[in-house]
């Protein structure tokens, strides 16, 4: 028998904490532990469900992750990486916007984070594309939606975050099937920042010479390989998510301080204390939101969802067309962390009642979600933007509309064409 009354006060709890601006973790343990008096179990329950949401070794690697981000970010490798694709697509119409876009997918395969893309590429370019004779608007939106790529390509903390939620899924796996809708992605917001610029009139770049471009490329090579170590020492089984999270941090120590060595070691305490703020809201998130997520598995909420998606309508377009819906419109109100801890459970036995492999699941719920953090009201990747940008929501939002339908696209894509999240594991993990 359902309990619905349960269901309300978990649900119910959980929303009115989230209109009162209470911080999600909060609000999800709140949430968890009125229910357990409803229900009568002890909070030591609790308290275990929340030790096992952070107890797992894949979960290693998100700390190794952020700290390598934290170093790259604050070592130069921003402004090396918009140097080099200056040299690439600098000089087509829009130059700079291209050079945006590009330069966010070489960073977010180092940092895993849109926030800190646009924190640390978007401080850069944004200003530099307005003083070159870009509008705010149009430069705040290329950067802002470029940014989501790197919650896409490897590496991400997120997918990380799935693979958990997912009942222990293999992040290397999730990890390439995120390559090429990344990629797709950026191709799709390329053709329509260039569409735009040349509507606009935006001027090109400046030609580099080749002995140039050979001396910058050479020197954002270093920065890019992280990457490289990541995705190639799991590919070729040297190396778990988790250790290649960690040959990578000491890769991008060792370049920043001994290579790159714009900034001092003694930097490295500033760093570590940013990282750790970054990691302790992450597992406070993880940590509640396991024992929010136990109490809707007692409750059967998510055999009540997948029995209700299936009652609309049998057919598998009409079902996944309400699952992005559901994700999009649960992304404008929500971090992304929290979501997919909540969400995963929840939709993944329905979209596996319909045949979509968790992988494929897995890309299209993190895009779905990353658009959500571009959207307002609570797109934490669009308020940063914005401050940056020192423009207005409400004027960035309907410029952006551009934006969303190239993002949209994408998702379709991956959403109903399993091979674009499924070649590239396949291909190389067989």
């Amino acid at each position: 028998m359902v309990d619905y009354l349960g269901i309300t006060i978990l649900l119910g709890t959980f929303v009115v904490l989230l209109v009162l601006h209470t911080p999600i973790s909060f609000a999800l343990l709140a949430s968890a532990i009125l229910t357990s008096f409803y229900l009568q179990v002890p909070l030591m329950s609790v308290a275990v469900q929340m030790v096992k949401g952070i107890h797992s070794f894949s979960l290693l690697a998100i700390p190794f992750f952020i700290l390598a981000g934290e170093i790259m970010g604050a070592g130069g490798i921003s402004r090396r990486i918009i140097e080099f694709t200056n040299v690439l697509v600098g000089r087509v119409r829009g130059g700079l916007a291209q050079v945006n876009i590009l330069a966010s997918m070489f960073f977010g395969g180092i940092s895993g984070s849109a926030i800190a893309d646009v924190s640390s590429i978007g401080a850069l370019l944004i200003p530099m594309m307005v003083d070159s004779g870009y509008d705010e608007d149009y430069s705040v939106d290329v950067t802002i939606t470029s940014a989501c790529q790197g919650l896409i390509i490897p590496p991400s903390h997120n997918m990380i975050i799935f693979a958990v939620s997912a009942g222990g899924l293999s992040v290397g796996r999730l990890f390439l099937g995120g390559i090429l809708p990344g990629v797709l992605l950026g191709a799709a917001l390329m053709v329509i920042s260039y569409v735009i610029a040349v509507k606009r009139g935006y001027p090109k770049g400046e030609k580099v010479s080749f002995r140039e471009g050979l001396r910058i490329a050479g020197s954002a090579v270093l920065g890019l390989l992280t990457a490289v170590i990541i995705i190639g020492g799991v590919i070729g089984g040297i190396f778990t998510a988790t250790e290649s999270a960690a040959v990578a941090c000491l890769y991008a120590f060792v370049i920043t301080f001994f290579v790159y060595r714009e900034i001092p070691v003694s930097r490295m305490d500033e760093i570590l204390m940013s990282a750790l703020k970054t990691l302790a809201t992450v597992l406070a998130l993880l940590a509640s939101c396991n024992a929010f997520g136990w109490f809707l598995a007692y409750l059967r909420v998510p055999a009540l969802i997948t029995s209700a998606l299936l009652g609309v309508s049998s057919n598998r377009i009409v079902v996944l067309l309400l699952i992005n819906i559901l994700l999009l419109a649960l992304g404008t109100i929500m971090d992304m962390a929290p979501l997919i801890m909540i969400t995963t459970p929840i939709l993944l036995p329905v979209t596996q009642a319909i045949g979509m492999d968790p992988v494929q699941f897995g890309v299209m719920m993190v895009l779905n979600l990353a658009i959500g953090l571009c959207t307002p009201p609570v797109g934490a990747v669009l308020f940063v933007g914005c401050t940056i940008g020192k423009i207005s929501m409400e004027k960035l939002t309907r410029s952006l509309i551009p934006f969303y339908a190239a993002m949209i696209a994408v998702l379709m894509l991956v959403t109903f064409v399993p091979q674009v999240v499924l070649f590239v594991p396949d291909l190389l993990l067989k």
